[in-house]
């Protein structure tokens, strides 16, 4: 984000260069009291200018340019709020001064506010403090912090984008952390963060339903896997990390239930190469991306695994939407029901070419075991994405 005090007038003009942000992408607004609205984008900012605590801030003129995708699950609104803050402590003369723990706890209020977004904090904390060649280890409640070496030239960390765009301001996120906080209160805790698996295993037949079970065990269990996370990379046992990438998944698919199919099959093409440790989403799910640790003489292998094998999920529309009104007219069933057969023809098209493709050259791991079948919302319609971007994350200076 760069920019300058406005020569003259009250009113402050921002101006993103984001091609994938919603429309207008201009914002302009006064002096007074910021409330949130339309585009999307701009509310990330008018809330970090609600919740700068500085100083007072003059007009501006300010353009953002990124190259985070949005919707990637890689911190893109994390990184526009610690941008815009960092901007306008400098627009401030405050930059040399700041508390980086508390640009985070402001950025975070700031998405709280205004983008309707109950997050936690720790994609801003890790945008504020992060260090190459290092992995922060966050402790959210207390804000302490670990920076744990992870510099070895022979490793790169592989993100794969899906491009099925997530969004966390819907209903999928805010509910699962009310099932967390429910499951908290049936424990008598304040959080599940002190709740371990031996208590949660005992009383989980006072839970509601098994739902809250799975969402609490997902909890318990990744905060054990992130502290022997730590330690595997500490020790440079990248097996073990590797292992609990994999798992992490998993639960991530299975118990938390925030994966999609089209992450699902990457993280299965990238588990199957050999020279891969592990490979799971990230983000809070839905779409987005992948992070794939490997070794650096397997990374080739593993995008052409992905390249060539990645199915998507409507390859076959067209041809869904052919044998979907022959269903309709044969079978003379009312409007509403010619999408919901559209929909889980492609659904089931896409599970037999799993099917069909589940031994990829080269190797003799089956990937549609790493694939879930879950029964899926018949009225989710998801639109047509297709895999096209990856990059590649140094690890050191």
């Amino acid at each position: 984000m760069v920019g300058d005090i406005r020569v003259s007038g009250d009113s402050s003009r921002v101006i993103t260069l984001s091609q994938a942000a919603d429309e207008p992408r201009e914002l302009e607004f006064g002096p007074g009291k910021l409330t949130p609205g339309k585009p999307a984008w701009a509310n990330y900012v008018k809330g970090v200018v609600a919740n700068f605590h500085l100083g007072q801030i003059p007009a501006f003129e300010a353009v953002i340019a990124t190259s985070v995708p949005l919707g990637g699950g890689v911190s893109s609104s994390a990184s526009l709020e610690v941008a815009c803050f960092m901007f306008l402590a400098a627009l401030t003369s405050h930059l040399e001064s700041i508390n980086l723990k508390e640009v985070a706890r402001a950025c975070q209020k700031a998405e709280h506010q205004f983008a309707d977004m109950p997050c936690g904090i720790m994609d801003q904390m890790v945008t504020c403090l992060a260090k190459p060649g290092t992995a922060l280890l966050l402790d959210c409640r207390s804000l302490e912090t670990d920076f744990v070496p992870l510099d070895d030239p022979e490793l790169v960390v592989l993100v794969t984008n899906s491009n099925v765009r997530h969004t966390l301001t819907g209903s999928e996120y805010p509910s699962r952390r009310r099932s967390c906080e429910t499951s908290a209160q049936h424990f008598s805790l304040k959080s599940l963060r002190d709740l371990d698996m031996d208590t949660l295993l005992n009383g989980a037949e006072g839970l509601a339903d098994q739902e809250l079970l799975r969402r609490s065990r997902h909890i318990v269990s990744e905060i054990k896997r992130t502290q022997d996370a730590a330690a595997a990379l500490k020790t440079r046992d990248y097996k073990q990390f590797g292992r609990l990438m994999n798992e992490s998944h998993f639960s991530l698919r299975d118990d938390f239930e925030v994966s999609c199919p089209e992450v699902d099959e990457l993280v299965a093409l990238a588990q199957s190469v050999p020279g891969v440790f592990g490979s799971r989403m990230t983000g809070g799910g839905f779409g987005g991306c992948t992070v794939t640790l490997v070794t650096r003489d397997a990374v080739d292998r593993a995008i052409e695994v992905m390249r060539v094998n990645f199915i998507g999920y409507y390859d076959d529309r067209v041809l869904n939407w052919f044998f979907g009104y022959f269903i309709f007219n044969a079978l003379n069933f009312p409007v509403p029901c010619f999408f919901i057969i559209i929909e889980w023809l492609s659904r089931v098209s896409y599970i037999l070419r799993l099917r069909a493709s589940c031994w990829l050259p080269g190797t003799s791991i089956p990937t549609l075991q790493l694939i879930p079948l879950h029964p899926l919302n018949p009225f989710e319609l998801i639109p047509l994405h297709s895999l096209n971007s990856f990059e590649l994350i140094p690890l050191h200076p």
